[in-house]
């Protein structure tokens, strides 16, 4: 297979002339430049670029001209190019981040979620996200041949369905887990501490009890009891008054705190699986003993690659996963 990428150019000191006026409804067609002004960018090459303020001659509006590979983003459309790219093989939104992150690009990856959804609209037949019934339809013959109880993945939506469409049990990574909610306490709790965010009080919980839980939450999320599930149901049910702030608006603390407990209470039975499973022999989960249980840690660079080479001969893929499983140990797939 051979892919040849193109992607979007970043042209410092080429800019397009404007043809319409910013404001809605302004039919002005004339428009005369009135200054250069600085813009830092996120890129591979630059830092900075200039662009031109240009003022309406009909209605005096003055907007923004970027030169070519730059808009009123921050980030160039060269890098959005390289995270929809990176997505398209397969990398989570988190994954996209830590790679461009560690090659000195910064870019979060709600920027990388929004360059996708954006890419799909323009695109058509391209998906946005992953596909549950192509993760299905890719893994449930190597399921059947391994004849595997538990799958064990990350925590995308994607893999929890083909688990249940199978009828597998499901241990999603604990250190995948772990490593999102550690980060997104920390962030909480900062943003509790240093801001003027009043959305707790209007719940009626105070910023010292969210911070109590907070810390609970992340102790929990390291020890993994079971039966915390309870406790952790009661501490979604502290926030659950908290309403989604309207279209447009940033979401607040006290919203995000809730839909944080949520999630990591639905998530509990399949975190702490490995806690209480057994099989037919009562032998528990070992993640470095147990050879009657197939871990399955997917990490997948390229969708397509597999669809074209996997999908159309399974049988010659199962063969060889079949193969690399030693007879001894954990049996772990890796691709």
């Amino acid at each position: 297979m051979r892919l040849k990428l193109l992607l979007p150019d970043v042209k410092i000191g080429e800019f397009r002339q404007p043809k319409k006026c910013s404001r809605r409804n302004c039919t002005g067609m004339i428009f005369y430049p009135r200054q250069i002004v600085q813009k830092k960018i996120v890129d591979t090459q630059y830092e900075e670029v200039s662009a031109w303020r240009y003022e309406c001659a009909k209605c005096g509006c003055t907007f923004r001209v970027y030169p070519e590979g730059v808009n009123n983003q921050q980030i160039s459309l060269r890098v959005l190019g390289i995270a929809v790219m990176l997505s398209i093989l397969g990398l989570s939104y988190g994954a996209v981040e830590l790679v461009l992150g560690s090659l000195g690009i910064g870019i979060g990856k709600t920027s990388v979620y929004r360059a996708v959804q954006f890419a799909a609209k323009k695109v058509p037949g391209m998906k946005a996200g992953e596909d549950a019934d192509q993760l299905k339809t890719w893994l449930e013959p190597i399921l059947d041949a391994m004849d595997a109880d538990v799958l064990v993945t990350d925590d995308a939506d994607g893999f929890k369905k083909v688990s249940d469409d199978t009828g597998r049990s499901q241990q999603v990574c604990k250190s995948h887990v772990g490593r999102n909610t550690d980060a997104l306490v920390d962030e909480l709790s900062a943003r509790i501490a240093t801001t003027q965010d009043h959305s707790l009080e209007t719940i009626g919980v105070t910023t010292e009890q969210a911070l109590r839980d907070l810390g609970k939450l992340k102790e929990m999320i390291h020890s993994r009891i079971p039966e915390d599930q309870a406790l952790l149901e009661a501490m979604y049910l502290r926030y659950a008054k908290a309403r989604k702030p309207g279209k447009g608006k940033k979401h607040d603390v006290a919203y995000r705190i809730r839909n944080l407990f949520m999630d990591r209470w639905n998530l509990w039975p399949r975190l702490t699986f490995y806690r209480t499973w057994k099989d037919e022999r009562f032998v528990g989960i070992d993640c470095f003993r147990n050879n009657r249980f197939l871990s399955l840690l997917i990490l997948f660079t390229n969708y397509q690659f597999w669809n074209d080479h996997t999908l159309a001969r399974p049988w010659r893929f199962i063969d060889l996963v079949t193969r690399c499983l030693k007879p001894d140990g954990l049996t772990r797939l890796v691709l």
